[in-house]
């Protein structure tokens, strides 16, 4: 069994969305050992920061909130495809050349890995990629830029995606991942109410002779 980490580390100095310095998070050490018997430390930060999960409520008034979302769709088989040659957005024409079925999690692999382009000028899903996925009924979409999409008129991929309870899994590192079926465990912290959460991703490759 082989456990690859496609998450990002937080830190002040990571990388934000559009590189706003009001989304960076603060993390401050609150006690340490030379004022008392303790260590602890406060985060303050975006729920959108780093690897992270959106649910309908991001984008859809009334939507669904982070805590309602099923764990069984984020502890599940995935599919790694590779876009790395892709140079500005995948659409359905790309998406098509690729085995997808229904109740599939996908994880989409571009150069943004290679690159570390987490935003700005990123790789991303088109409005015709998501309404792709939509209608091969797939359960989660995720990628390796801090937004699914990009500058993209009334968030058309976020809206397609959340409003037919797809994942959108976001901030993911593929770079060292090969095109090849995981399992995905990528579920998020359980805040009430809440439009997002961070959350640690995994993916973990089984070998044949582990189940022997």
């Amino acid at each position: 069994m082989k456990i690859y980490d496609i998450s990002m580390s937080i830190y002040h100095d990571m990388p934000v969305y559009k590189g706003k310095t009001s989304k960076k998070p603060i993390v401050k050490i609150i006690n340490d050992y030379s004022s008392g018997s303790v260590y602890e430390t406060k985060l303050e930060m975006n729920l959108h920061t780093g690897t992270h999960i959106d649910s309908p409520l991001h984008m859809l008034q009334g939507g669904e909130a982070i805590n309602k979302l099923a764990l069984e769709k984020v502890v599940t088989k995935c599919k790694v495809l590779d876009f790395s040659n892709i140079e500005h957005q995948i659409n359905k024409e790309h998406l098509a050349q690729k085995d997808i079925a229904q109740g599939d999690f996908i994880l989409l692999k571009t150069k943004n890995s290679f690159l570390d382009i987490l935003e700005g000028e990123f790789v991303y899903l088109d409005k015709t990629g998501a309404e792709y996925l939509r209608n091969k009924e797939v359960i989660g979409v995720g990628i390796d830029a801090l937004g699914i999409e990009r500058n993209q008129p009334d968030h058309e991929t976020h809206k397609i995606l959340l409003g037919s309870h797809i994942i959108v899994l976001e901030g993911l590192r593929l770079k060292e991942i090969e095109e090849d079926e995981y399992l995905l465990v990528a579920p998020p912290i359980c805040i009430d109410g809440a439009e997002a959460s961070p959350v640690r991703a995994l993916l973990i490759k089984i070998f044949m002779e582990d189940s022997c």
